[in-house]
């Protein structure tokens, strides 16, 4: 099994209706080298300035980027090549970047790799702290940019942290 930690960004609330700009993702190893990046034509004619905005794209922009259906194709691929056993989707924000990756895959391609389910780096980080108010975004060492594969690596450096420290915690019992 490989963690793939993603994040997103989008022109709007919701998948369909709004259209995913771009999107990173990271293989959850300790280089964290192995990374992918796609930009998404829009699919939708609506758009959200503000929401557009944090993407650091005007929407102009993002007519030119690629056809949908081909970056989810070669994503498919990637997890493919990078992934041993079965990929685990995980974000910053998993309600939000899950529901874009996972119909962008089933509307584009028709199946998503990661199967129907996904993990939230803060619900796992409150839980090995017992502490549902725990905070962990200091936790990052790559700068949080907007650039999804900038947070998608501070996240997954985020992650790397907590496995090595619970691996001390068992060591010392």
């Amino acid at each position: 099994m490989s963690y793939i930690m993603v994040d997103i960004e989008s022109d709007g609330p919701i998948p369909g209706d709004f259209s995913m700009v771009c999107f990173g993702a990271v293989l959850v190893d300790e280089n964290l080298d192995r990374t992918f990046y796609g930009r998404l034509k829009p699919i939708s004619e609506n758009y959200n300035p503000d929401a557009l905005a944090v993407s650091g794209f005007a929407r102009e922009e993002t007519l030119d980027f690629d056809d949908p259906k081909e970056i989810m194709l070669k994503f498919a691929a990637w997890i493919e090549e990078h992934s041993k056993g079965r990929p685990i989707f995980i974000s910053d924000n998993n309600g939000f970047d899950w529901m874009f990756i996972c119909w962008y895959f089933h509307h584009f391609i028709g199946r998503n790799p990661f199967g129907f389910s996904s993990r939230r780096l803060s619900d796992l980080y409150c839980g090995l702290e017992k502490d549902t108010f725990a905070q962990w975004k200091h936790l990052r060492k790559t700068e949080h940019t907007h650039h999804p594969v900038d947070d998608a690596r501070g996240n997954a450096e985020v992650l790397l942290y907590m496995k090595n420290e619970m691996e001390l915690k068992i060591a010392l019992k």
